[in-house]
């Protein structure tokens, strides 16, 4: 059964974002860069994978990716359908019309668990990447089998939060840490 993986960029106090969805705070440059290319490639979004000579390159780690309204509005107003193509792609809202139309693109008012399940059940050796946000991340919690947190070195006290309402205390067991001349830290926690 395929595992679904939390991957998400944190600052040290638990924010995704800034209050106003900002993520500029998040460190595009440092030898972490190279580490995530070489371990995610499929989690750098689209238009950004040709000038970094990923477009041919297969994914590592996840074939599929459920994001709230949100998170993929950031893509939205870019300008662009989706802000990865090269995925298969789930986008959880309540107003599925709405939504540009992409090849590889689901835009799903189904409840987020039960496309979750559905998902962790098909046949694949790649797992399913949770891209964000918070507040789909609080509806998954249950459901989430591993957090992989870019953690960023900056404290902004508040913003969106990594994951939204309370998920009752889920204990996790430290599996990896990565640290980075940058300042970054890669850690992943599973479900213990």
């Amino acid at each position: 059964m395929r595992k679904l993986i939390y991957y998400v960029a944190v600052t040290v106090d638990g924010f995704i974002a800034a209050p106003d969805g900002g993520t500029g705070v998040f460190l595009a440059e440092g030898d972490h860069m190279a580490w995530i290319v070489e371990h995610y490639p499929e989690t750098i979004p689209g238009h950004f994978r040709g000038p970094l000579g990923l477009a041919d390159t297969p994914p590592r780690a996840f074939d599929t990716v459920i994001l709230g309204r949100t998170t993929h509005q950031v893509a939205v107003d870019e300008g662009l359908a989706s802000g990865y193509p090269h995925l298969r792609q789930y986008v959880v809202t309540h107003r599925p019309g709405d939504l540009p139309v992409e090849e590889g693109l689901t835009a799903s008012d189904e409840d987020p668990v039960q496309l979750v399940r559905r998902l962790k059940a098909e046949d694949s050796p790649l797992d399913v990447w949770l891209c964000g946000g918070g507040d789909l991340a609080g509806q998954l919690a249950q459901e989430i089998d591993e957090y992989r947190l870019k953690v960023t070195p900056v404290v902004i006290g508040e913003g969106r939060p990594l994951i939204s309402g309370s998920t009752g205390g889920l204990p996790l067991v430290a599996r990896r840490r990565v640290g980075f001349d940058s300042g970054v830290s890669y850690v992943e926690y599973a479900r213990s």
